[in-house]
This record gives structure tokens, C-alpha cells and sequence, in this order.
């Protein structure tokens, strides 16, 4: 790694007066430095080189520019540089102020940096901080649903910052306030297929969302109608009955043949866990029985081959079709539990866990095994073929 002086004389070539072909050199063994875990180390007491590389992200050189927001994407992946970023350096204002910008080309970077920079609780709450005493969310959530916002760029990655942002309670109350409308915007995401990223990120928010059990009601209701939105990804083409039919919501009624599900396990899964935390409610399981909801997960289930999903599945299914809590324990997010009894509930998720691991295992190396069979079938046909001299 870099001596004393040497780490001087690499500070020297980032000054804006510098030949761009010098200062584009020194950036380029910069970023070589910080795809590595050993450059991020030695960058963590280098607050000055940090400074003058972000100062470069306004160079004339677009090259340049390039550069050093890739530079600071590697940095910011490494949650042991967030603090003297935030603190030392002071990126957030610029970077917030760029993102308003509809021409700035690189808003994406930008997107990635925030996303990184939200993942940890402790810097999501100074980034929430910074967000509110300028842009603020709501603008945050009109810049990504407005379409074309950027024409030089797509902005997926405000979904995982949003998603990130969501893990404060503080950010929740202020998606979830009645009278800014703010939630309902990012519903129509849910199904966004440009996007694995987008869609997964706001279902993400969704779900952070749905811890605040007080607003279970709201959220179900007509203000909101957040119902068909976790559902339609998980339903099929399968043909239900006139009586389920009737029951689901009006979107999840008589679907085509050709209805596909998502693709991505992980995204299921958050949908599942979203469905789940609704239930903790008695308006939600109400809601979610009154809409008929166990026909559309029965036949997810049967469908779901992916072995941690099919475990949430069964989940929800078991609240679906299980009985009422006693009274008291209505508030499934309120009902105390024993520390012996934590301990075992803890102990019996390690269990299923490890259950769930072997089982992917075991069903990956069944999928292997018969491809391999596929494959031996195809080359022996390809054999009897060349050998009745159809191939030649």
C-alpha cells in the first residue's frame, strides 16, 4: 500500500488544475485501489484524498466524473468508510442537489451511493436527516415515480433506498401519512417489469411499512387497497371457482391463461412476509379472509418449488386457515412472549433453517442429476442417429 508521501503526491494529482491526462491516471489507479479490501483500509484515514476525489465528480471531464463515482460506489460498499464520508467528506447535500437535477447524467451513481450508504441503521438515520432538511421524501418519492424524470438516466435504485430508508420508523410514519398520499404512488411498482431492482426495492418498502400495525386497517381499505398489489404477483393461471372468484378482489378475478408469476424468489418471498405482517391484526386477518385470499396462496403454494419461500407460504396459510388468539392477544405484534420462550422459537429457526438449506440442497442436486440424464439421453440419440447414418 501507499506510503505517506506517496499517498501526498497522489493527492497533488487531484487538484482541478491538474492536466486532465494526469488527474484521468490517478483516478484510474484510485479506483484499481478501491475494488479491493485493502485500498477501502487505507482510504479510511485518508479524509483529504476523499475530498479532493469527490470534488472531482464536478471535473469537466466526463471521464473522469465516471470514475470517481465508481470510486465512491466501491468506497460506500464498505461500511467502514460511511462515517468519515458522511462526516468528513460531507457528500450527502451535493449528491441530493445532483439528483434533483432532470439532466444530470449521473443520477444512477448517485441512486447506487444512497442505496449503499442507507443499508446500515446507524448512517440510514443520517441520511434521513440530510434528506429532510433539503429535498425531503416526498420529493425523493415524486422523483422516482415520475417517469422519464431523468432522461439520462433510470433511477431504479431509489427503490432500495426507499426500502433502506424504511427500516426508521420515522421514515414509515411520514410514507404512511393519510393526508400526503404518499404510499399509494408507489403501488403500481409492484409489478414493474423493466426492473427487477425497482420492483423489488419498493415491495421492500411495502413490507417495512406494514410493521406499523396501527395503519393494517387503512392500508387495506379502499384509501389504499394495498390487497391486490401483493397478491397479483403471486397468482397464477390456475382456474378457480365461481365462489373464489367472487370473493377475491376485482383484479384477481377470472385471470387470463397466459398470468405469469415473479420470477424472483427473494421478491415472493418479501410479498409472503408482507401478506404475514398484515395478519398480525384481526382487521387484517379479516380482510385478508373475507377476500378470499387462502385460494390464491393454495395454489402458490403448489406452484412454488423454491424451498425458504414455500416456508412463508406455509406460514401464511397456517394463520389463513387457523383459529382465532384468544382474547387479549388479538395484536399478534403486541402479545409479550417469555425469554425461554424467545430462546426456543429462536432455536426452532435455526432448526428449520438448516432444514430448509439441506432441502434446496437436495433439490438442486436432483435438477443436476437430471440434466445430466437429459444430456446422456440426447448424445446417445445423437450416437444412434450417426451410427444408422442419418448424420454424416
Amino acid at each position: 500500500m501507499l506510503s505517506d508521501s506517496e499517498a501526498a503526491e497522489l493527492l497533488s494529482f487531484l487538484s482541478p488544475g491538474t492536466r486532465p491526462d494526469v488527474k484521468g491516471q490517478a483516478t484510474g489507479y484510485i479506483l484499481g485501489l478501491s475494488a479491493h479490501s485493502d485500498g477501502c483500509r487505507f482510504f479510511r484515514s485518508k479524509p483529504d484524498l476523499l475530498t479532493a476525489l469527490f470534488a472531482l465528480t464536478s471535473d469537466p471531464s466526463i471521464a473522469i466524473v465516471k470514475d470517481c463515482y465508481h470510486i465512491i460506489i466501491n468506497l460506500t460498499a464498505d461500511e467502514t468508510l460511511h462515517q468519515v464520508l458522511l462526516a468528513d467528506v460531507n457528500i450527502l447535500p451535493v449528491l441530493l442537489k445532483n439528483l434533483q437535477d432532470p439532466e444530470y447524467p449521473f443520477s444512477d451513481q448517485i441512486c447506487t451511493i444512497l442505496s449503499n450508504l442507507s443499508r446500515h441503521k446507524k448512517t440510514c438515520k443520517t441520511v434521513f436527516k440530510v434528506l429532510q432538511e433539503g429535498v425531503g421524501l416526498a420529493q425523493l418519492v415524486e422523483i422516482f415515480c415520475t417517469e422519464g424524470y431523468n432522461k439520462k438516466a433510470k433511477l431504479h435504485y431509489l427503490g432500495p433506498v426507499l426500502s433502506n430508508l424504511t427500516q426508521l420508523p420515522e421514515a414509515r410514519n411520514y410514507l404512511l401519512d393519510k393526508d400526503r398520499c404518499v404510499i399509494q404512488r408507489l403501488l403500481p411498482f409492484t409489478q414493474f417489469q423493466a426492473s427487477v431492482v425497482r420492483r423489488g426495492g419498493v415491495i421492500g418498502t411495502l413490507r417495512n411499512c406494514c410493521f406499523e400495525h396501527d395503519h393494517h386497517e387503512w392500508l387495506l381499505s379502499e384509501a389504499v387497497d394495498i390487497l391486490p398489489f401483493l397478491l397479483l404477483p403471486l397468482a397464477g393461471p390456475e382456474e378457480l371457482t365461481d365462489e373464489e372468484n367472487e370473493g377475491l378482489p376485482v383484479d384477481l378475478q377470472y385471470l387470463p391463461e397466459d398470468k405469469k408469476r415473479e420470477d424472483d424468489p427473494d421478491i415472493r418471498k418479501m410479498l409472503l412476509e408482507t401478506l404475514i405482517l398484515l395478519t398480525a391484526t384481526k382487521a387484517g386477518r379479516t380482510t385478508l379472509r373475507d377476500k378470499s385470499v387462502y385460494p390464491i396462496i393454495r395454489e402458490f403454494h403448489r406452484w412454488e418449488k423454491d424451498a425458504h419461500v414455500g416456508a412463508a407460504c406455509e406460514k401464511l396459510v397456517q394463520v389463513l386457515i387457523g383459529d382465532e388468539p384468544e382474547q387479549g392477544m388479538e395484536n399478534l405484534m403486541q402479545v409479550e412472549i417469555p425469554e425461554d420462550v424467545k430462546e426456543k422459537l429462536k432455536e426452532a429457526d435455526i432448526r428449520e433453517q438448516q432444514e430448509l438449506e439441506k432441502e434446496q440442497e437436495r433439490m438442486r442436486q436432483e435438477e443436476k442429476e437430471e440434466e445430466e440424464k437429459r444430456q446422456k439421453r440426447e448424445a446417445e440419440g445423437a450416437d444412434k442417429e450417426q451410427d444408422s447414418g442419418l448424420i454424416r
